[in-house]
């Protein structure tokens, strides 16, 4: 299925944060096989690595991110607009593989 807001979304294997579509056509829902230690609502990179945890540092340290909110088990990007969503896509999933249980 493609959405004009983001990238192809795919079901993708279990462990993998899956996009999907927000009102927001800048910012897309990841839905976690984790819950998040913590809730997190930070706006840059910086204050990320000052006061969150190493999950919410990696994924803002992606080209375009500008914002990342999550409780519980999911977590809303917002990237600045006309930046691609592929490239924030592969960050979350990754900074997921890495730090969430």
């Amino acid at each position: 299925m493609r959405s004009s807001r983001g990238p192809t979304l795919q079901r993708m294997a279990t462990a993998t944060p899956s996009p999907g579509a927000s009102p927001n056509p800048n910012a897309l829902k990841f839905d976690l096989d984790a819950a998040l230690p913590e809730m997190i609502n930070v706006s840059s990179a910086a204050e990320a690595e000052a006061a969150g945890p190493p999950f919410a540092a990696a994924v803002l340290a992606a080209e375009g991110v500008v914002s990342l909110f999550g409780t519980g088990s999911f977590v809303t990007v917002t990237r600045t607009p006309g930046t691609a969503w592929e490239p924030i896509v592969e960050a979350v999933q990754a900074a997921a593989a890495a730090h969430l249980p």
